[in-house]
């Protein structure tokens, strides 16, 4: 396979670190744990890994609620470990990724709250929105946004001589205020930081709502103030999207050639990017901006063919045509994991929701660019839907008090061993119990049973893993679609066929040739049911 440009078809397994694995018995999952599992990752065959925020924060928002970008939280570890950490990683051959959040920072930011205590006008209060609210008595927000995870976008803060003051934007909750990057001190500021880590030995990041950063300079009343909350997406176009972030990753991606021109090691810029079309997804991985950016199309596409193809070829008509690659995802910390997902309304992952999970992951792992990989989906891992309200973290629920999408189903601790909860998850002689709880199902998930198990998801991912490195055709490059039977999808690159059936029934296979890899039972010459298959196909013409 052609490493020019490692990151162009690499496979990069998501950890979330709190619930990876937890090395002091505290019942939270850390840096040491990570880098305890990292011989696992490297049996299942990735390229590299992005961890979740670690950094020093309240958790208002599982660290994304940054109150110090240039540490490490206490229970996470500290800097020395992280070192470790990457250290390790990298005598592996894993790359390591880190997610960094430019669009907000902590309510508890040492920079946040000098701007509350500075007062109206003041230089620290322009790093932040803050702005007078509307009525005669200021007590209205300065307009009618609302935020993502539900209530106004708009917190009033009392001034410091105790009376009603300001407004202060927040996209997401009060606890993570909207940096101004209209204030050239947030741009040098996350120089800095980026440097800071860059010097450390990091091999890039994973840029949090790369969408975002600049809000229209009016802060102008929107027409649909209520998008973000009911779509639980940047959706308001005033908020997002806004023509000066592309300024940002032009900026960001020259630091990056910076430090590689010293080394010759690339470092990678992949954004969370969510916007309305592969055409405008296509702006954020130009020649001279993020090298990869999220392709959220194909996690969120109905389980039918014609929906599967359709975002398909348009990733590779726009993004493709870039000269990057396209970056396909299937799942990650804020989504119901895909077993539940496509097996809806059934809950504990089995049947139907597991079928095409598998095969969804063959097509996924079939397509030229990258890939990524949310922790416990090699597992096949369902959502968890029945954790009760008292130990559910996510502040959607909190600010709205409806489950509906809630993301803490997805982020339980993963099972490594054993029978029973916190099965291997947490260690040491007074282990406490998992951040969230885990279901007594989670014992037929176990990682130590996955390994023994040749016909489970494990093995289907490290099989797919280990094929995509060793075929030059799973490499970038393009595809070619196949004719086939009704609820079938089919393409080839080059010699090689990736067949998806979309049905229930078995279907006659499109193609001829030798199965080399499927998702579930599949009989030479017929294509089962909500399964995926390839083929490396013999057209050697007969003497």
């Amino acid at each position: 396979m052609n490493r020019h440009g490692w990151w162009r078809d690499a496979v990069i397994y998501q950890v979330y670190v709190r619930s990876f694995l937890d090395s002091t018995g505290d019942g939270i999952g850390d840096l040491a744990g990570v880098r305890a599992g990292l011989p696992y990752l490297k049996k299942l065959g990735v390229d590299g890994i992005w961890l979740s925020p670690f950094y020093p924060s309240p958790q208002h928002d599982h660290g994304y609620d940054v109150a110090d970008y240039c540490d490490v939280d206490p229970v996470f570890g500290d800097l020395e470990e992280f070192d470790r950490l990457v250290a390790a990683a990298h005598r592996l051959g894993i790359k390591v990724l880190l997610d960094i959040v430019p669009n907000h920072c902590s309510s508890e930011h040492p920079w946040f709250r000098e701007a509350v205590a500075a007062g109206p006008g003041s230089t620290a209060r322009a790093r932040f929105h803050f702005a007078d609210g509307r009525g005669p008595d200021g007590s209205e927000p300065p307009n009618n946004w609302h935020a993502m995870f539900g209530g106004p976008a708009w917190t009033r803060i009392t001034e410091p001589d105790g009376r009603p003051g300001q407004w202060y934007l927040h996209m997401f909750t009060p606890e993570q205020p909207d940096w101004n990057w209209r204030n050239p001190e947030i741009s040098a500021e996350f120089d800095r930081i980026l440097r800071f880590w860059l010097d450390r030995g990091v091999d890039g990041f994973r840029v949090d709502v790369a969408a975002g950063l600049y809000k229209h300079p009016e802060l102008p009343d929107a027409d649909d103030p209520e998008a973000d909350a009911r779509a639980r997406d940047s959706v308001n176009p005033l908020a997002w999207n806004q023509p000066e972030v592309h300024d940002v990753w032009r900026h960001w991606r020259s630091v990056c050639e910076e430090y590689t021109a010293r080394d010759g090691r690339e470092r990678l810029l992949v954004g969370e990017v969510s916007v309305p079309s592969a055409r405008e997804h296509a702006k954020y991985v130009r020649p001279d901006e993020l090298h990869q950016a999220f392709f959220f199309d194909l996690l969120s596409a109905p389980w039918d063919a014609d929906a599967f193809r359709k975002v398909i070829s348009e990733a590779m008509k726009d993004i493709a045509g870039t000269g990057s690659t396209v970056t396909w995802v299937l799942n990650n910390h804020d989504q119901v994991r895909a077993v539940t997902r496509y097996g809806e309304p059934a809950t504990e992952g089995s049947g139907l929701g597991a079928a095409r999970a598998r095969a969804a992951a063959l097509l996924m792992l079939a397509l030229p660019g990258a890939a990524y990989i949310y922790q416990g989906e090699e597992l096949g891992l369902p959502e968890v839907v029945d954790l009760p309200d008292d130990v559910l973290t996510d502040p959607i629920f909190h600010r709205t008090g409806s489950r509906a999408r809630i993301r803490d189903g997805c982020r339980v601790p993963l099972p490594w061993s054993g029978q029973a909860s916190p099965f291997g998850f947490t260690t040491g002689e007074q282990s406490a119990k998992p951040w969230l709880p885990q279901p007594d199902y989670f014992a037929e998930y176990v990682t130590e049973r996955a390994l023994a198990d040749t016909r489970s998801f494990w093995h289907l991912y490290r099989d797919g893993l280990q094929l995509r490195s060793s075929l030059p055709q799973l490499g970038e490059g393009t595809l070619r679609w196949l004719d086939t039977p009704p609820d079938v999808l089919a393409f080839a690159r080059d010699d090689l066929v990736c067949a998806v059936n979309f049905g229930t029934a078995p279907t006659p296979a499109p193609v001829s040739g030798v199965p080399l890899l499927t998702s579930g039972p599949c009989p030479p010459g017929v294509l089962a049911g909500s399964t995926a298959a390839w083929w490396v196909v013999d057209e050697t013409p007969e003497p």
